[in-house]
């Protein structure tokens, strides 16, 4: 049965139906403790690069479809994608937990690299 791949932010309240919880941010969320954010697992080696994210948060809606295309790019440059890409045949549900106030982030983009 193939893999249940959500997304959800960060400050959202943890459930049951989230499943295996990894956070994809390279930065911890703001103000969050370990304890509330109920994650399995911080891969933080999956998230953007630094230059990319902070390009990207000047100007989100404008560059959007650019920075998709560039976090492709480094996507598949990351070995770190592989690795995610075992763990979670492994799992049922798997949500990629992001703290982006902007639902247009780096999790979506890789939720659907995933599901490929």
């Amino acid at each position: 049965m193939p893999t249940i791949i959500k997304i959800k932010r960060a400050y959202e309240p943890a459930s049951r139906s989230d499943g295996y919880r990894i956070l994809v941010d390279r930065l911890w969320p703001r103000g969050l403790s370990r304890e509330k954010a109920h994650l399995n697992l911080w891969m933080k080696e999956i998230g953007p690069s630094n230059e990319l994210r902070k390009w990207f948060h000047e100007n989100p809606e404008k560059r959007w479809r650019e920075f998709s295309k560039e976090y492709l790019a480094e996507l598949r440059k990351n070995h770190h994608l592989k690795e995610l890409k075992e763990l979670i045949k492994t799992k049922r549900v798997v949500t990629l937990v992001y703290a982006s106030k902007n639902i247009k982030n780096n999790a979506l983009v890789l939720a659907k690299r995933l599901a490929r």
